[in-house]
């Protein structure tokens, strides 16, 4: 759901260049290409936050294309993503969703900073009362 192609260009300094035409506010850059690809978790999930923090829409991950990578959020910023999707297609502000959690703003701000460890079970009440379930894979 949340897997963005990546660009992998080489830099004239011998790193390995980072951008993502989704969301070209995430850039980075590695040693090497596994570097790189580590560091594009960070850049993808900071950029990401950007839209969070200004209430805009998260951008579509674009079609990759044959052979080319992917990176996503770790597991726990893709649950508090897909919440915050849910929330934004369905038109709730943030103050509904703490009315209808029984929470206070913060918590609410907390839920939806990817830099926060929040907790998996207040993830998953939030998306039980925007009608979503979480479901969890692992393959």
């Amino acid at each position: 759901m949340f897997d963005y192609p990546v660009a992998l260009t080489p830099d004239d300094n011998g790193t390995v260049l980072v951008t993502f035409v989704d969301v070209p506010e995430a850039i980075t850059f590695g040693a090497d290409e596994d570097e790189a690809l580590l560091n594009a978790i960070d850049a993808l999930e900071t950029g990401l936050s950007f839209y969070v923090d200004d209430r805009k829409p998260l951008p579509a991950a674009s079609k990759p294309a044959k052979g080319q990578k992917t990176v996503r959020p770790s597991a726990l910023e893709c649950a508090k993503l897909g919440v915050y999707q849910s929330m934004t297609e369905q038109g709730v502000k943030k103050s509904e969703l703490a009315r209808r959690l029984g929470w206070h703003m913060p918590q609410v701000d907390r839920l939806f900073d990817l830099r926060h460890a929040s907790k998996f079970d207040q993830i998953e009440a939030a998306a039980n009362v925007l009608g979503k379930q979480v479901l969890v894979k692992i393959a």
